[in-house]
């Protein structure tokens, strides 16, 4: 039988993790197929970690860092740790459906897609703010890389173990999953989806880790902001020994 493994990055989840574990299980459950939860929890400062070591199912992990070291780590931790035939990526907040994943394992099995990913490209659910930011985002990574970045792109995808193991091989310290994810290539399926409520609590994504987290990605994947660099130190340099010169006279 194939397996499946999900990946659940946490932070600060006490509230949703039990409504998560629910949904997740029943629709794992109606594919009839074996899997594993695998939780990484990200330094969390609630009962997040609490409740996952009170989960007593044989199908459910957890990996718990000693202190938050943002999403990416949590992603790249748990494919590491994932043993499925099948991997997937889904957030603890309900915001993306789990309802898809039956029409994405379907998909690679039928149609033999290597990925399955998703989309929300009017990003509904987002603060007008954020929809903004995000939209501008987009539209400025892909004009500066040369690695296809798809409008409205989410981590949340099924991928198959060898779309998985081309990613781990990827070693950047600073990584941008959603610019890995195109890098490495595969015959990828997109699908669209609104999305959904939070099952509780807030958004843990500020303006600033947003920017930042928007930052990180242009400089991953694009030589524009080192070329600009170079351009100006070599402008500033010229300018320097202009007035050197003008000072020995």
């Amino acid at each position: 039988m194939n397996k499946i493994s999900i990946v659940v990055p946490c932070y600060n989840e006490e509230a949703s993790i039990p409504i998560f574990y629910k949904v997740i299980e029943e629709t794992l459950k109606s594919m009839k197929i074996d899997y594993e939860l695998i939780f990484i929890d990200d330094g969390s400062k609630d009962k997040t970690l609490e409740i996952l070591k009170n989960i007593k199912d044989k199908h459910v992990k957890y990996i718990s860092f000693s202190r938050n070291f943002g999403k990416e780590a949590a992603i790249m931790a748990g494919l590491k740790a994932s043993t499925g035939d099948y991997v997937t990526i889904i957030d603890a907040d309900l915001q993306e459906p789990p309802s898809l994943l039956p029409v994405m394992y379907k998909l690679i099995i039928d149609d033999g897609y290597d990925c399955v990913a998703t989309k929300n490209s009017d990003k509904k659910g987002y603060s007008f703010f954020r929809k903004t930011f995000t939209l501008a985002f987009y539209k400025i990574i892909a004009k500066l890389s040369h690695t296809e970045m798809v409008l409205g792109a989410n981590d949340y995808r099924l991928m198959t173990r060898q779309v998985v193991d081309a990613i781990l091989e990827m070693k950047e310290y600073n990584r941008y999953s959603k610019g890995i994810f195109s890098f490495v290539g595969f015959k990828t399926k997109w699908i669209e989806f609104e999305i959904q409520e939070r099952a509780s609590g807030t958004t843990k994504w500020s303006f600033w880790k947003l920017f930042s987290y928007a930052i990180e990605g242009i400089v991953s994947f694009s030589t524009v902001p080192l070329t600009f660099s170079i351009f100006i130190g070599f402008f500033l340099c010229v300018i320097a020994f202009i007035l050197l010169i003008l000072i020995i006279i």
